[in-house]
């Protein structure tokens, strides 16, 4: 090499340093290459399928909505809302389901067990309250009042996540209940409450603020000895797990969190 030569490398040399330096300098121009998590939304598509907790369905249908705005090439099948014991069942027995949300973890353990759940963490809470019709017109002030045998009192059934829960207050509080009938779940507890056809029923506080005016919510003193944790899983066998997951990200990310609070669920 000629000693002519060594300038002309030099400056090459030093003109690449300089441009690797300005690609990562302040205040340069952000790459316009997505970052990972965009990535992984961007590139979901197809159908989804979801079960959820029948107490989920007004979060879970906002969820939805903003979910398939954010993921355009994702369609969410119509969800199949039930209680949690019932979607397990189904899940163990075959049903082709990608995304499970139940109101408990004794159900999710069950899906589990079964080898049939991924990961499992728990995305909100939630407590139960006392619906009765409109202004409370029998006067119920808590537990207790729902052993008067003129009540008509409605629950869900004892498998059902409301219904443990449910037993585990009346238990605590002494209170001997005969229900009218035990549901399988809790929206079908709050429809009779709603329609008249039962004087007072033990449903999450979520379903009574749902209800609006058409029920009157009496609060549990102490009904945080029953919180109900609500896990969810994309399950191993799910025909799309790139949407499910993108799906279960949104359930637990800021946006999702935001629609859960403001419809009364805990963190």
């Amino acid at each position: 090499m000629t000693r002519r030569t060594l300038p002309a490398l030099a400056a090459t040399a030093l003109a690449a340093v300089l441009a690797l330096a300005g690609c990562s300098a302040p205040g340069a121009s952000p790459s316009t290459s997505p970052t990972p998590s965009a990535t992984a939304t961007s590139t979901a598509s197809g159908e989804l399928t979801v079960f959820a907790a029948a107490s989920l369905s007004g979060a879970f249908a906002k969820i939805t909505d903003a979910f398939e705005a954010e993921n355009p090439g994702v369609t969410v099948t119509p969800i199949t809302y039930d209680g949690s014991s019932t979607l397990a069942t189904q899940i163990i027995a075959g049903a082709p389901v990608d995304v499970f949300a139940s109101a408990d973890q004794k159900n999710m353990d069950k899906v589990s067990q079964a080898g049939l759940a991924g990961t499992v963490p728990v995305f909100t809470t939630n407590v139960l309250q006392i619906a009765v019709a409109p202004g409370n017109p029998h006067h119920v002030t808590g537990l207790s009042s729902l052993t008067d045998p003129s009540l008509k009192v409605v629950l869900c059934a004892p498998a059902v996540p409301c219904g443990n829960a449910a037993k585990t207050l009346l238990d605590a509080a002494g209170a001997a209940v005969t229900p009218a009938s035990e549901e399988q779940n809790v929206t079908a507890v709050l429809a009779k409450v709603k329609a008249g056809e039962a004087d007072a029923g033990l449903v999450y506080t979520t379903d009574v603020k749902a209800a609006g005016s058409a029920v009157t919510g009496v609060a549990i003193p102490g009904a945080d000895k029953a919180i109900n944790s609500y896990p969810i899983t994309v399950l191993k066998g799910a025909k799309n797990p790139k949407a499910a997951t993108a799906f279960v990200d949104f359930v637990r990310s800021p946006a999702g969190q935001r629609i859960l609070k403001d419809l009364g669920f805990g963190a």
